[in-house]
């Protein structure tokens, strides 16, 4: 009889699954923004995140263009968080 796999072990390591894990840590980035970011609640809105870029909704033009200018360091930050380099870069919408 084969060993017995964890269902966590099994989701970790299956290729197969490699697609899914993707998409949850993606969604997660999205789910623990504001814990990262609790200064920004009330000014910007992580919407998604789609092939390594992650769209933030910001209304005030001012705003926009003081996180274009800390892209880097927000970049940096959610990487640092998840030890896995899951940004590259960030697009602001309206």
């Amino acid at each position: 009889m084969p060993d017995a796999k964890s269902f966590s072990e099994v989701f970790q390591k299956d290729e197969t699954l490699a697609n899914l894990r993707a998409f949850i840590q993606s969604a997660e980035v999205v789910d623990k923004f504001y814990e990262l970011f609790p200064d920004l609640k009330k000014l910007a809105k992580a919407k998604k995140v789609d092939k390594q870029v992650l769209y933030l909704k910001v209304e005030n033009s001012v705003l926009r263009s003081e996180l274009k200018f800390r892209q880097k360091i927000i970049i940096d930050k959610i990487n640092s968080h998840f030890h896995k380099e899951l940004i590259k870069s960030i697009k602001f919408v309206a």
